[in-house]
């Protein structure tokens, strides 16, 4: 089956923000095994809406729009829509009833615009919006399904995730794309597509493998189509399974984990605790880790330790190491991994610190020299690393580097 997404908002064609909704439903249609064909961006103007619908292509049968929803006057998606497909406007007690409900969870009463939401077009069929006083909507013509939902992304993810999903699974989705995804850490796309080419080769016909990188990851996703889910299925788990013994410990993950998630679920399956003492990173790695829910069951506290009068006082670090190596070291690391250790009394704890540039570099230690330093029960182990030029992409490949050689010795001590 195939979709389109269309997200309304000048606020996004401006830059002003940024189009969370449209990357969220794609990613629940990709994962139920649903073909996006395309994605548009368009103004919050009823000739844009409406030639937007206009130009749907011919084999697409889901139509996902996301944006211009609200009690304000300059939100006219939903007068569009009623002219679109025909009717007139109808008020809904059930809507209104669920606005009271959400204004007097904030002891507040729903004003006249808010009543106004609850008028919807009667060709619509109206979704209850819970969490929020726009309501979703759900249009067919033509055999085509067409869902409206409001701008609020986690109003829009909880009516795709918790309505309309369930619904197009039951109703329309017959035969199936199935898709399996193994996530890698610290190896270029070039390197893994040398590393697996034989492999890749002998695919069947009936399996495609996609090459998604971003900085630091590079997911590998295998996709079968069957009209026998179990089948394309199993076939593909096989190949997975394969691909992961090919590619041995730099997998770190499979489908949407991230790394901070399987570091976090490592070390609580293991029962141990960790520290860190962040230079480079400013803290960013301990901004990871505690995005994780539950992180406080081992997460104990870190220390941003930018300058080197905190390094010697807080973390213990030698002066005469900093004044012989720089802080920019395998002496001066070790000794902050070994020191947030003691002090946080921790069984695990990272430590960074690097050039991230842009200015800073030298001959010896250009811009994109990186230390990391892990630290655990049996002693403390660094390894330097070139990450190139651009501050930000420094900071996020440091990040996940000492997330991964962290995860990676954790390992050693389950085995």
């Amino acid at each position: 089956m195939q979709a389109e997404i269309i997200a309304i908002g000048d606020e996004i064609l401006i830059g002003q923000t940024v189009d969370t909704n449209s990357t969220f439903i794609a990613t629940h249609l990709n994962l139920n095994g649903i073909k996006v064909r395309q994605k548009r961006v368009i103004a919050d103007e009823a000739d844009a809406i409406t030639q937007a619908l206009d130009h749907i292509h011919s084999d697409t049968r889901l139509v996902f729009m996301t944006g211009g929803l609200g009690p304000t006057k300059d939100d006219i998606t939903k007068k569009t829509l009623a002219r679109y497909f025909g009717g007139e406007m109808v008020f809904h007690p059930e809507i209104f009833e669920n606005i009271k409900r959400l204004f007097a969870s904030f002891n507040r009463v729903p004003s006249e615009a808010n009543r106004g939401q609850a008028y919807l077009p009667s060709s619509c069929e109206p979704i209850v919006n819970e969490v929020g006083t726009a309501s979703g909507m759900h249009f067919e013509r033509n055999g085509v399904h067409y869902f409206s939902t409001p701008g609020v992304p986690y109003e829009t993810e909880h009516l795709v995730k918790d309505k309309i999903m369930p619904w197009v699974l039951e109703k329309l989705q017959k035969g199936k794309v199935v898709h399996r995804t193994i996530l890698t850490q610290g190896v270029p796309e070039s390197e893994l597509a040398e590393r697996i080419k034989d492999w890749e080769d002998a695919l069947p016909m009936s399996v495609r493998l996609a090459y998604l990188p971003s900085p630091g990851i590079v997911r590998l996703r295998l996709s079968s189509y069957d009209d026998d889910p179990d089948a394309a299925r199993k076939l593909i788990d096989h190949q997975i399974e394969a691909l992961r013994e090919i590619l041995g410990e730099i997998v770190f993950g499979r489908e949407a984990q991230t790394l901070e998630e399987v570091v976090g679920l490592t070390l609580k399956e293991g029962g141990y605790t960790l520290s860190m003492a962040e230079s480079c990173t400013g803290g960013y790695i301990a901004h990871l880790i505690t995005s994780v829910a539950g992180s406080s069951a081992y997460f104990q506290g870190g220390v941003v330790s930018y300058a080197n009068y905190i390094k010697e006082q807080q973390l213990g670090v030698s002066a005469i190491s900093l004044e012989k190596h720089g802080a920019v070291s395998k002496e001066v690391v070790e000794q902050m991994a070994l020191g947030v250790k003691e002090r946080f009394q921790t069984d695990f704890s990272i430590a960074t610190s690097g050039v991230a540039g842009p200015g800073g570099g030298s001959d010896e230690k250009p811009v994109g020299t990186i230390w990391i330093a892990i630290a655990s029960p049996e002693g403390v182990k660094s390894k330097q690393f070139r990450f190139g030029n651009h501050r930000k992409r420094n900071i996020h490949k440091t990040a996940l580097m000492a997330l991964d050689l962290l995860r990676r010795e954790i390992q050693k001590f389950q085995n």
